[in-house]
């Protein structure tokens, strides 16, 4: 919010619009309640906007959907229509904050907490941020302080443009020879996202083309470049480059980084002030430890290393793994192999996402493109409902009874609504209903969203099988199964995943004293503070680190954005003080960690049956943020002074 505590939007669309026909069909399909949010940003008529708020429910609520009657719905678009046509264009005026709430609150049917309406401001994109750089009275990083940034995927592109808005030089080193990470590596057919386009965007970035609600893999990938060559973040990239270790210099006080060109494997050392990890957490693939594997004649490959030369037309292919991957994988290709053998090593939850497959139509993105402060609002929707909203699906209810199958009257809706799906697709096949549903809470692990078209419908056509019996052995061109059942194939896809411990992969991290981070983090024993630092490793920040991955909601690329702000107030705390380094105090570390075991008691990953690569060799999740989003957004604003040691 700005300096007054005003929100002041800026509007990004020009106006009036022109083009009339075309805004009349757009406001026809327009959500609702997005548009009443448009109206009343510009109008401000608080008795207008509480005439909607009879009508408009929340989505996770018992009470009857949202039904704005027609007349109402109508005059709403004829006056947005006037408003937006209209030879003189409206005003731009300071919402009040109680207003504003009010506006959230009436748009998703529920009362919008004022504590967490700074991190909604934020994250709908309302009002650019002044720059780092151009702030008044801020103290300016010395010249030549320099930050080096390991990965070039979403969080690496979102760090470049931050750091250079900050005044800091950067430099990304990245191993690949594009930019874009998981979404430049992961080309397999059907690849795409699970959180909504419209929220999986840079917050400062907006983005009103989506082809779909929930697009494909490519289609990110070229959202993620674009953003980074309208930034400038390729002349700072050092391509087809691995950081092998990172080694504090007490003496100098700063990082001597070990970096190997790919190529020709030859090393070299560089110096950097501050070290950023943003390597994502999914870049090491899990291949299943299957005898026989290596001696398959065939192809194989993993879904992240897929060969989109191998031509699927006609072949028998075995998919090993029915998670996320596989659930996108096997409705791309299973019309146009001859046979599918999935092979089935978990159970999953199935929920049905109907927006899956749905694609943005042209009237839906003239919105997106023309009205001012659409798709700000639109996102703030998306937010809402797949943010923190989802947060009672995997907190324990400690009164809930039958914790056996649910944990709470959220979580348990969920689970009559997925199994209600889960009947009525596989109406006819009581046996593939036994096949897949888990005996654990829903939520318990990753979730497969499915549509009309997807997963449930393949495990139903006729050339597809989902075996259950365990793998036994891999012959040259068959897999056998523990009860003697060959199957004969041409192509293996292993959806199998990815390594998570150690966090760090094959990287070495050496802090005070020469203390060596793996050897303190063990296999899978990765702990820090606020899932950014480390005692005894200064200027060492991480992203996505241990206990701050959002596995209840859609998010992740909210939680980087948190970090990467956390991280450059953290370096501007150093340059103001004058000092050289910055890390939490072992207190503060201990704190923390002792503050989210004590929440991650309280969690679904918690729970006897909940089975899933969150947790360690000991059963302790170390991967998931066990807090609200708008709670872990706050934690970031800044570091604490009594937290943080600034030498």
């Amino acid at each position: 919010m700005n300096a007054h505590n005003q929100p002041h939007p800026a509007a990004s669309c020009p106006l009036p619009i022109v083009d009339a026909d075309g805004l009349r069909r757009a406001l026809q399909d327009a959500n609702l309640p997005t548009l009443l949010m448009v109206y009343t940003t510009y109008v401000q008529d608080r008795a207008y906007l509480d005439s909607f708020a009879p009508y408009l429910t929340g989505i996770y609520t018992a009470e009857a959907p949202s039904n704005v009657p027609e007349a109402m719905a109508q005059d709403l678009r004829d006056r947005l229509f006037a408003l937006l046509t209209g030879p003189t264009p409206p005003i731009e005026r300071a919402i009040d904050p109680e207003l504003l709430r009010r506006m959230m609150s009436v748009s998703v049917g529920e009362e919008v907490d004022p504590a967490i309406m700074p991190v909604l401001y934020d994250q709908m994109g309302f009002e650019r941020a002044v720059p780092r750089r151009e702030m008044p009275g801020r103290i300016h990083p010395p010249a030549g302080f320099r930050v080096l940034v390991i990965g070039g995927g979403m969080t690496g592109i979102a760090a470049g443009i931050k750091l250079a808005e900050a005044g800091y030089d950067y430099t990304i080193i990245e191993k690949n020879s594009d930019l874009g990470g998981t979404w430049f590596e992961n080309r397999y057919p059907g690849v795409g996202v699970d959180t909504p386009s419209h929220f999986y965007s840079y917050s400062f970035e907006l983005n009103p083309d989506w082809s779909s609600y929930h697009p494909k893999g490519p289609e990110i990938q070229n959202y993620l470049t674009g953003v980074a060559d309208k930034y400038g973040i390729r002349g700072h990239v050092q391509f087809q480059t691995m950081v092998v270790a990172a080694r504090w210099s007490d003496t100098d006080s700063n990082w001597q980084v070990t970096l190997r060109d790919v190529g020709t494997g030859a090393e070299r050392v560089e110096t950097a002030n501050a070290v950023l990890l943003a390597h994502g957490v999914l870049n090491r693939w899990s291949f299943p430890d299957i005898p026989g594997l290596n001696n398959f004649r065939g192809p194989k490959m993993h879904t992240a290393g897929w060969d989109p030369e191998v031509d699927l037309q006609g072949k028998s292919v075995a998919v090993i793994g029915t998670g996320a991957s596989a659930a996108q994988l096997a409705p791309a290709i299973a019309g146009k192999v001859s046979r599918l053998v999935i092979f089935q090593r978990s159970k999953h939850w199935v929920l049905n996402n109907p927006d899956i497959a749905v694609p943005v139509n042209d009237n839906i993105h003239f919105a997106l493109r023309n009205i001012p402060h659409y798709k700000e609002w639109f996102r703030f929707r998306v937010y809402w409902f797949t943010g923190d909203g989802l947060y009672g699906n995997v907190k324990m209810d400690a009164d809930w009874p039958n914790k056996d199958v649910s944990i709470s009257a959220q979580n348990d809706a969920a689970r009559s609504y997925a199994l209600q799906y889960i009947h009525h697709k596989l109406a006819d096949r009581p046996d593939l209903i036994e096949k897949i549903v888990p005996d654990y809470p829903i939520f318990g692990k990753r979730i497969v969203l499915d549509a009309d078209g997807g997963w449930l419908d393949t495990l139903l056509r006729p050339n597809v099988t989902l075996e259950t019996d365990a793998i036994d052995h891999i012959e040259e061109n068959a897999i056998v199964t523990k009860s003697g059942k060959r199957y004969e194939v041409d192509v293996i896809a292993l959806a199998t995943g990815f390594e998570l411990a150690p966090a760090l992969g094959p990287l070495k991290v050496y802090g005070r004293g020469g203390c060596d981070l793996a050897a303190a983090w063990g296999k899978d024993e990765a702990r820090s503070y606020l899932g950014v630092m480390a005692p005894a490793y200064p200027n060492f920040f991480m992203t996505l680190g241990p206990n701050s991955a959002p596995n209840h909601a859609a998010g992740v690329n909210m939680v980087l954005e948190a970090q990467i702000h956390y991280i450059i107030e953290a370096l501007d705390a150093v340059v103001a003080a004058g000092g050289k380094a910055i890390e939490p105090t072992e207190q503060a570390y201990l704190d923390w960690n002792e503050k989210v075991e004590k929440q991650m008691a309280q969690m679904i990953w918690s729970h006897p049956k909940a089975k899933s690569y969150y947790l360690n060799s000991k059963g302790r999740n170390y991967i998931s943020c066990p807090f609200k989003l708008a709670d872990y957004w706050s934690w970031t604003r800044t570091p604490d002074p009594a937290a943080v040691a600034i030498s």
